[in-house]
């Protein structure tokens, strides 16, 4: 019998519950034991645990959010954190572990693995930028639930004759933006990969609007920056060396009122996007990448990751899944340059 842990990190997500789910179900179907680890890498660090049987996880895949708990603890920041992290998973008597998680987890994920650690990776961001896979779950979700709040946003600014814009989520990669831009019919898609002309944005509003149009929509990325530098809420730094972003949106929106002469509103959508019940697409994704963590164990494929590639679900290197961030390329944002205007 083997005994598995399941640990839950970074920011929470839509879809993680569904991996949970499918970790213990297949599991235990397996005759095997499931430990959840609670609260990310600190858990581990800590040794704060629950059993998880399939009782405790019968409910849970409409739900958002994670039962396991989060955290951004990076045990890499002390050399005695990694060192509890170790002792405790010998401590737990775990044969291997499932880390659910993004860039920052999963780094910590190859890195415990290249120490001895017999752990196995699910890729989870709403921001959509691990490398390697397709599609992470969550991001189905967040864009669905972006797309929904701008095309409420469409209405007030047609009637109140503004330009509205509006900021998501997406640090490094604009994917949100992208995708719910272009699903929402925005007059304006502004993302990290390609910094902000405001010159030219503003002149291509002000065309619209001297063409007969009364309102813009603009969706820009809480890490979209100008050719001067990125806008930040705050110098402090996270464990993994993130500063914290916001503003992008007001900023952006008073240089748009100021150089257009024309009223805008800003409408940060933040948290929103990545709270509440998942799409059934995650549901599925969520529940395809935890069955496939379980048989990488089974198939000791350890410093893998579950991976979507094109319609199946793979593994991949943990190491090369967290080598690059995944962005917006040049030919798909052409796509939603398009319509800009």
């Amino acid at each position: 019998m083997l005994k598995i842990g399941v640990l839950t990190g970074g920011g929470d997500c839509p879809g993680l519950n569904a991996v949970i789910r499918a970790v213990v179900r297949k599991s235990i179907n397996q005759g095997n034991e499931v430990i959840g680890i609670k609260n990310g890498w600190k858990g581990l660090i800590v040794n704060d645990t629950v059993k998880l049987d399939l009782n405790s996880v019968s409910a849970i895949l409409p739900l958002g959010g994670t039962i396991l708990g989060t955290s951004r603890t990076n045990p890499y920041k002390k050399p005695e954190d990694v060192t509890k992290a170790k002792e405790n998973f010998k401590k737990m008597g775990l044969s291997a572990l499932v880390a659910i998680g993004g860039e920052d987890t999963l780094g910590v994920a190859a890195k415990l693995y290249k120490e001895g650690l017999n752990i196995v990776g699910a890729p989870k961001t709403i921001d959509n930028d691990l490398n390697c896979t397709d599609y992470t779950f969550g991001f189905d979700t967040a864009i669905n639930i972006a797309t929904e709040c701008i095309d409420r946003l469409h209405t007030t600014a047609e009637s109140h004759h503004r330009i509205i814009v509006a900021e998501v989520m997406g640090r490094h990669a604009g994917w949100i933006a992208l995708e719910s831009g272009i699903a929402g019919g925005a007059n304006m898609v502004l993302l990290p990969e390609f910094p902000i002309d405001i010159d030219e944005v503003c002149a291509i509003l002000k065309k619209r609007h001297s063409n007969g149009n009364t309102f813009s929509i603009v969706v820009v990325s809480e890490g979209a920056k100008f050719k001067e530098g990125m806008v930040l809420k705050e110098e402090k730094l996270d464990s993994f060396g993130h500063v914290r972003l916001g503003g992008i949106g007001d900023t952006l929106a008073k240089q748009i009122e100021e150089k257009t002469g024309i009223e805008t509103r800003v409408s940060v959508l933040g948290h929103i996007q990545r709270g509440g019940t998942p799409t059934a697409f995650d549901r599925v994704l969520g529940t395809r990448f935890g069955i496939k963590a379980v048989d990488l164990i089974n198939e000791k494929k350890f410093g893998f990751m579950a991976s979507l590639e094109g319609n199946k679900v793979i593994g991949v290197p943990l190491e090369k899944a967290v080598a690059a961030l995944k962005l917006v390329d040049k030919d798909f944002y052409d796509i939603a340059r398009e319509f800009f205007g």
